[in-house]
Order: C-alpha cells, then sequence, then structure tokens
C-alpha cells in the first residue's frame, strides 16, 4: 500500500510536527506500507493554470503524481483566515476532478483554537468528496496547546493520531476486498 503523508502549509511548525508525528507512527505499525512525506514547504510548487497533472515538471509534476499513486492519503493542513491555506487548495487545483477516486484520504489539522473545528468539515470534506474521495469520517483536531517546543504533548491526541492511522489503513484495505470481490464477478 502506497500511503502520502500532506503537510498542506509552506510556514509554521505545528502541522509538519503531527505529520511526522503520523509518518513515525505510520513506519513503526505498518512498516510493509510504502509511506512518503510531503511537506510543501520543501518543494517549489507552481500554481494551477488548467494543464494536466502530467503536463506540469519539477516539484510540481513531483508532488501531483505521488498524490495520483497513492493508495492513501492523510492531508495535514493549518487553519488559516477559518480555511484551508491557498498551498493546499492548489494542490487540490492542480489534480484532475475525479483524482480521490478509489483512495481514502483522512485529515489532521492544527488550529490555534478551538473554534476553528468546523472548517474541516464546512471547507476540506466538501473539497475531498467532489474529488471522489473514501474520507475517513473522523480526524485529528489539534490545538496550540497540546504542543510543546515542537512536540504533541497530549497523550489524547497521540492516541487519536494512531487510531485515524489504523482507520485509514483498515478503510483501503476494506475498499480494495470490495473491488476485489466485484472484479471477480466478471469472466474477462
Amino acid at each position: 500500500m502506497k500511503i502520502a503523508v500532506l503537510a498542506g502549509s509552506i510556514i509554521g511548525s505545528k502541522t509538519k510536527t503531527a505529520m511526522l508525528k503520523t509518518v513515525e507512527i505510520l513506519k513503526q505499525k505498518y512498516p510493509e506500507h510504502e509511506v512518503v512525506l510531503l511537506d510543501l514547504a520543501e518543494y517549489t510548487m507552481v500554481f494551477s493554470d488548467g494543464r494536466n497533472y502530467f503536463e506540469y515538471d519539477g516539484d510540481t509534476k513531483y508532488v501531483a503524481e505521488t498524490l495520483m499513486a497513492a493508495d492513501a492519503i492523510i492531508i495535514g493542513t493549518p487553519t488559516f483566515q477559518a480555511s484551508i491555506p491557498a498551498t493546499l487548495k492548489n494542490i487540490f487545483d492542480l489534480l484532475p476532478v475525479n483524482a480521490f477516486r478509489d483512495k481514502v484520504v483522512s485529515s489532521v489539522m492544527t488550529a490555534g483554537t478551538t473554534k476553528h473545528y468546523l472548517m474541516l468539515e464546512q471547507q476540506l470534506k466538501p473539497i475531498l468528496a467532489y474529488m471522489k474521495a473514501h474520507i475517513v469520517p473522523t480526524y485529528v483536531f489539534i490545538e496550540e496547546k497540546d504542543f510543546l517546543r515542537n512536540e504533541i504533548i497530549n497523550d489524547d491526541i497521540l492516541f487519536r493520531l494512531e487510531r485515524l492511522i489504523e482507520d485509514t489503513v483498515l478503510t483501503v484495505e476494506a475498499f480494495a476486498a470490495i473491488r476485489k470481490e466485484k472484479d471477480e464477478e466478471y469472466d474477462f
């Protein structure tokens, strides 16, 4: 299974910290799976101009193709102005409308206060649904107070990250079994 972990911002440390912890847990619990961290701060991305994702080059092409090749995507996003950052929106704009068909997508969100917890429900999930993702219904919301010196210090958050990762992997496996069963109904 290919799992892409996307840190959807080019600034700040909290989302990257959360996504590094996500990668650590994935590699510890599921070493048999291929895990790649796509930290947008480490790539030079161009703005979407309407081309097909495979027509871009450099970092933009690499990030788009890595997401398109993944079986599961775990998106980490901070909350900027009660919405997702433009860097993450640009990723969605670079990809085709059916980019997440047959892909399982789960989310980790960081924010300064609890006032932003609905951003994921109202902003991110509709985009993912439009792009045909199998969305893991639960997500992990991490507040400012859950971090100290670039570490997650809230044990409940760490437990919820582990559970989200487990739910993501199990959902991919469940959908793969369903597709296999449906494919076996045909004689070709």
